[in-house]
C-alpha cells in the first residue's frame, strides 16, 4: 500500500511527506517550480524571437523612420544579419517583459502578506504603463532630437552615411536606458510604503533632485548632444516630482 503511494501525486500524501521530511519536499518544489517556469520562459522567448526574425524588415523601417533622409550602409558583409538577430532578440525581451513580471508574481504571491498583495498589483500596472510611456517617449522625442542635432551639426560639411549597426546600438540604448529611467516613481513608492524615506522628505530634496537629474540624464544619455540630455533630465525630474506627490497624497490620507 505504502508503494502504490508513492507512486501517485495526491496532494494528501504529498501533506503527508511534507510532516515527514520536515519541509524539505516543499523548498524542492519550491525550486522545480522555478524551473518549470524558467523553461517555460525560455520556449516563449525563442518562439517570439523567430516569429519576429521573420518580420524584422518591418521593425528595420519603424527604427530608420525618424532620419529616412539618411542612408545606411553596411560595413562588412554580415553587418546587417547580425544587426537582425540583435533587434529579433531585443525585440522579444521586451515583449517579455510582461510575462517574466507575471511569472515572478505567481511564484512569490503567496509568501506576501495581505498589505503587500494590496499594493502590488497596482505597482505592477504603474510600471508596465511608465515602461509604454518609456518607449513612445524615446521613439517620438529623445531620437529624433539627438538625430536631428546630429544631422543640423554636420550639414553642408560631410555626407551622412551611418552604419546601420552603429545607429542600432545608438537607439537601443536610448530605449533601455530611458525604460530604466522611467522606473523611478515605481522605487519611490517601494521606498515609501516601506516606510524607509516619507513623500515630504522626497519634496524638500527637489533642488538636490535637479542636480542628480542632470548628471543621470548625461550618463544615461549616448549622444553628447545638450537637447537630448535635457529632455531625458527633465522627463527624470518631472517623474521624481510626480511620485513624490503620489507619495505625499497617500500618506496624508492613511494617517487621517
Amino acid at each position: 500500500m505504502k508503494l502504490n503511494l508513492i507512486k501517485t501525486s495526491d496532494f494528501t500524501f504529498r501533506t503527508k511527506l511534507f510532516r515527514i521530511y520536515d519541509m524539505e519536499l516543499p523548498f524542492l518544489e519550491h525550486i522545480e517550480e522555478l524551473r518549470q517556469r524558467t523553461f517555460q520562459l525560455i520556449v516563449i522567448l525563442i518562439n517570439i524571437t523567430i516569429l519576429v526574425f521573420i518580420n524584422v524588415k518591418t521593425l528595420v523601417e519603424l527604427l530608420e523612420k525618424p532620419v529616412s533622409v539618411i542612408k545606411f550602409i553596411q560595413l562588412s558583409p554580415g553587418e546587417y544579419l547580425i544587426s537582425t538577430i540583435k533587434i529579433s532578440v531585443y525585440t522579444s525581451l521586451l515583449i517579455c517583459v510582461p510575462l517574466v513580471l507575471s511569472q515572478i508574481i505567481c511564484f512569490i504571491f503567496p509568501g506576501l502578506t495581505l498589505k503587500e498583495k494590496k499594493f502590488i498589483l497596482p505597482l505592477i500596472i504603474i510600471s508596465f504603463a511608465l515602461f509604454s510611456l518609456s518607449i513612445n517617449f524615446s521613439y517620438g522625442i529623445l531620437i529624433p532630437a539627438a538625430l536631428k542635432f546630429f544631422i543640423n551639426y554636420g550639414e553642408n560639411v560631410i555626407e551622412p552615411l551611418w552604419s546601420f549597426d552603429q545607429y542600432l546600438d545608438f537607439t537601443l540604448l536610448i530605449f533601455y536606458s530611458t525604460s530604466l529611467a522611467f522606473q523611478i516613481p515605481i522605487f519611490q513608492l517601494i521606498l515609501g510604503l516601506t516606510g524607509i524615506v516619507s513623500g515630504k522628505k522626497m519634496l524638500a530634496f527637489w533642488k538636490y533632485v535637479v542636480l542628480g537629474s542632470t548628471i543621470i540624464g548625461a550618463v544615461l544619455t549616448p549622444s553628447t548632444d545638450p537637447v537630448t540630455q535635457l529632455c531625458l533630465s527633465s522627463a527624470i525630474f518631472i517623474l521624481y516630482l510626480l511620485g513624490s506627490i503620489i507619495l505625499f497624497i497617500y500618506q496624508n490620507i492613511t494617517l487621517r
